[in-house]
């Protein structure tokens, strides 16, 4: 039974290439998003976020009519959830507990034009059970239909969870090539979202159960968290022993079975640096390493800091009569990886803005935004170019390895004062 239209809810990061490349295969395909400008943007052939080739896939949708955007859910045969999971609101910032509101409201704004036959589809990282929570959401909203965790195999809704797993800056490709673990809650439900996911992507369709599908992108990113935190705490152990961690691991990687990463400032990403607290919430006991590397990554941007704490002392012992409101300090980079735009979990930003907490000026040199976030407009930060931060810094922060400032190496090396957390001068 084929798909007439799909509806994707959440336009951001992930729903909206992944609506772009559905309606590629010349599917209808209506996107529902609360931000308004999202919707006007993307119902003119634009897009509101950067991601290579998106603008192109948008475009030739929209223009040839297989997509369109609105702001209200309309009736379709399967919907595709894409909404954020953070975490539930902390004023000390120590909750690492999922906040499924958007999932729920999703849930809700979608239920009424619910039709027996269709399939839903949660692909919001989630901590386990969230797939079985959005259906009892649906249920409540919906009791003259039926649904598996009542009806089993013959429920009037199928219901599924699928995880994202792409590389931001490689999305348009991944969405595409990579395989897919989808989790049904039951069999029938496994083989409707299979049916779907078919349709684009060129990769495997794995079945298994909603729980399963859940846990396995959660396991994912713990993975390369924890791998992640070794390289880390190697670089905060290399300094200390005044020995360089990249020509360290780059020695040590020439063992046929060692394949160590690159450290960095920290972790961040709507992913890596959120996904494995769902797994310490679930099983606080259990998950020790899973929680010890978090504690390492969510460590490191304030090791940073201390750095530049370390240059700035150093800076007015040399130079006694220079007031700290005097000096400027250059954050390259504020995005949470290179090359993109995404600021979610951004420990850059973080250090940016606990930068300039410090009393100095602060420039932010970020090559792929056009305005100061609001996080950052503290009185003294300003968005910079490369060019004014290499002639009026008085330190360089390197915190993301941009393109543009790998081309600037040796610019940058000529600067007197660069703190280089990402192995950019190595």
């Amino acid at each position: 039974m084929s798909f007439n239209t799909i509806s994707v809810i959440g336009l951001g990061y992930i729903g909206l290439p992944t609506a772009a490349v559905i309606a590629s295969r010349k599917q209808k395909v209506v996107g529902v998003d609360v931000n308004q400008h999202a919707v006007d943007t993307i119902n003119k052939g634009e897009i509101h976020i950067v991601e290579p080739d998106l603008d192109i896939a948008v475009h030739a949708a929209v223009t040839q009519g297989y997509l369109r955007a609105t702001a209200t859910p309309e009736p379709a045969d399967a919907f595709m959830i894409a909404v954020p999971t953070p975490f539930i609101h902390d004023p000390e910032g120590q909750s690492h507990t999922a906040d499924l509101k958007y999932i729920k409201a999703a849930s809700q704004a979608l239920a009424p034009v619910l039709k027996k036959g269709d399939l839903v589809v949660l692909e919001s990282t989630s901590p386990v059970g969230a797939t079985e929570q959005m259906a009892a959401w649906l249920a409540e909203a919906r009791p003259d239909l039926t649904f598996p965790q009542t009806h089993g195999e013959g429920s009037d809704i199928r219901i599924a969870h699928c995880p994202e797993r792409v590389l931001p800056g490689h999305v348009m490709r991944e969405l595409i090539e990579n395989d897919r673990v989808i989790g049904g809650m039951t069999d029938a439900c496994s083989k409707r979202a299979c049916e779907l996911y078919e349709i684009f992507v060129q990769g495997s369709c794995i079945a298994t159960t909603a729980r399963t599908a859940e846990m396995a992108k959660l396991t994912e990113n713990s993975f390369r968290d924890v791998n992640i935190a070794f390289a880390n705490e190697l670089s905060t152990i290399c300094h200390e022993l005044d020995i360089s961690v990249w020509e360290l691991i780059s020695l040590a990687n020439r063992h046929p079975r060692v394949n160590i990463l690159q450290p960095g400032a920290g972790v961040g990403g709507h992913c890596i640096a959120v996904d494995p607290w769902f797994i310490v919430d679930a099983c606080p006991e259990q998950a020790r390493l899973i929680r010890t590397a978090r504690e390492v990554n969510d460590d490191k941007p304030k090791w940073v800091l201390e750095r530049v704490k370390t240059q700035l002392e150093q800076y007015h012992q040399a130079n006694p009569d220079i007031r700290r409101s005097d000096l400027t300090v250059a954050c390259l980079g504020v995005a949470f990886k290179p090359d993109i735009d995404d600021l979610r979990e951004s420990p850059a930003l973080g250090i940016a803005r606990a930068i300039s907490d410090l009393g100095c000026h602060v420039q932010v040199v970020e090559p792929n935004i056009h305005e100061l976030p609001t996080q950052l407009d503290t009185g003294n930060t300003q968005l910079a170019t490369l060019d004014e931060a290499l002639t009026q810094a008085d330190i360089l922060c390197i915190l993301v390895k941009h393109k543009p400032f790998i081309k600037a190496t040796e610019a940058i090396k000529a600067k007197p004062s660069v703190i280089d957390a990402v192995g950019l001068l190595a």
